[in-house]
C-alpha cells in the first residue's frame, strides 16, 4: 500500500465509500461518504447509524462493525460465562471436589481481581455509551424499526436508541457510535441492521477487519449487496488491494445505481494504484462516466480522482485541465481541486 496503516485511517476518516453512494477517498480514488445501507436513517439525512436519513442503499447507512463476528467480545453482556459451570471439571462431569489436576495453578487473590475487572469492562460494553436524553429510537427510519419488532418491547426500545445514537455520533465521534453500535449487538446480535451499524461504524472509526467481518455478517443474513464498496475499501485498508478488485467485479455491481457504480469505480482505482498499477487505474476512471453533466458529488469525485491520478503518472497537463473541470462542478467545494490546479499552474508556469 502507498501509505501506513494510521495513514489510511485518516485518509478514509470523512473520505469514506458510502454504500451506494458517493466516492472520494484515499488518493482521491476511494469513496467518501461513509458506508450506507439500507434500511436506517431518520433524522439525518443520509441514512447511516440509523439517525441519518434517507435510508437508501446509495447514501449513508447506520453504523456497525466488529471484527467478533458475533455479539460477544468486548461488546457482549459478559460473553463470559465463566463461573457458571457449578464447580464441575473442566469436562462438566462431576466436581472435581477441591483437587486441581497436575501441574495446575492455584487462582490467587490477583488472577480473582484481573477476572473480575474482566466482568466489569464487558459488562460496560454491554450498557454501552451513556444515551442522550433527547435520542428516543424513533429517529430511525421506519424500515429498520420495523425489523426490531420482533424483539421484546423494552429490549427493541433499547437497541433502537444505541443504533440511532450511532447514527448521530458517526460524523463527530465516530468510535463513540462504534460503542454504540456494538451495545445495539450484544443485546441483538442476529438481525441484520444491527451488523449494518456495528460494520458502518468500525468502518468510520477505522476498524477495518471488524468493520468487514461485521459486514459480511450482514450479507449473509440479509443478501444485500450495498456493503461492497465499503467492504472493498476495508480490503484496501487491510492492505489486500487484490480482494478490492475482486469484490469490484462482483456481477452484482452492473445493476448498481450511477451513485454506487462510482463508489466501487473510485475503490477499485486506488486498488490498482495501491499496487502500482497507475495505468490500470487511469483505464478503470476512463471507464467511468467523467463526462457526464451531473454536478453530483460522485461526478466531483470521479473528475477529482481522474485528475490527481494523472497527476501522478506524471501527465500533468492533462491532471490540470481536469482539476479546473472538477472545479468547475464542485459548488460544494468537496475537493481542492482550485488549488491543486493553481499549483500545477504555478509549477507549469
Amino acid at each position: 500500500m502507498e501509505k501506513g496503516s494510521a495513514a489510511v485511517a485518516e485518509d478514509r476518516r470523512g473520505q469514506r465509500p458510502s454504500r451506494g453512494g458517493s466516492g472520494g477517498g484515499r488518493d482521491g480514488s476511494s469513496g467518501s461518504g461513509r458506508g450506507s445501507s439500507s434500511s436506517r436513517g431518520g433524522s439525518q439525512s443520509d441514512s447511516r447509524g440509523g439517525a441519518r436519513g434517507d435510508s437508501r442503499g446509495g447514501s449513508r447507512s447506520d453504523s456497525r462493525s466488529d471484527s467478533r463476528g458475533d455479539s460477544r467480545g468486548g461488546a457482549s453482556r459478559t460473553g463470559d460465562t465463566r463461573g457458571k459451570s457449578g464447580g464441575r471439571g473442566p469436562s462438566g462431569g462431576k466436581p472435581t471436589g477441591g483437587k486441581r489436576p497436575a501441574g495446575a495453578q492455584q487462582r490467587g487473590p490477583r488472577s480473582r481481581a484481573e477476572e473480575k475487572e474482566a466482568r466489569t469492562a464487558d459488562q460496560a460494553a454491554y450498557d454501552g455509551p451513556d444515551l442522550p436524553e433527547h435520542i428516543t429510537g424513533i429517529e430511525l427510519d421506519r424500515g429498520v424499526r420495523a425489523q426490531l419488532k420482533g424483539l421484546p418491547e423494552k429490549l427493541a426500545a433499547r437497541v433502537a436508541r444505541h443504533l440511532a445514537a450511532a447514527g448521530a455520533f458517526i460524523d463527530e465521534d465516530p468510535e463513540l457510535a462504534y460503542r454504540h453500535a456494538l451495545a445495539a449487538r450484544a443485546r441483538a446480535s442476529r438481525i441484520a441492521v444491527v451488523r449494518e451499524a456495528v460494520g458502518e461504524t468500525a468502518y468510520a472509526a477505522g476498524h477495518y477487519a471488524e468493520a468487514l467481518a461485521e459486514l459480511r455478517a450482514a450479507k449473509r443474513m440479509n443478501g444485500a449487496t450495498d456493503y461492497l464498496p465499503i467492504m472493498a475499501d476495508c480490503h484496501r485498508a487491510l492492505g489486500n488491494p487484490e480482494q478490492a478488485i475482486k469484490l469490484a467485479k462482483t456481477p452484482s455491481v452492473a445493476n448498481f445505481s450511477s451513485e454506487a457504480k462510482a463508489e466501487m469505480t473510485l475503490v477499485e482505482a486506488g486498488a490498482r494504484r495501491d499496487m502500482g498499477q497507475l495505468d490500470a487505474a487511469l483505464r478503470t476512471l476512463e471507464l467511468a462516466p467523467l463526462t457526464s453533466k451531473s454536478r453530483a458529488a460522485w461526478v466531483v469525485r470521479l473528475r477529482y480522482a481522474y485528475a490527481d491520478t494523472l497527476e501522478a503518472a506524471g501527465r500533468e497537463s492533462d491532471a490540470l485541465a481536469w482539476f479546473h473541470r472538477t472545479h468547475a462542478v464542485d459548488s460544494d467545494e468537496l475537493t481542492d481541486s482550485a488549488e491543486r490546479a493553481e499549483i500545477l499552474e504555478r509549477r507549469q508556469s
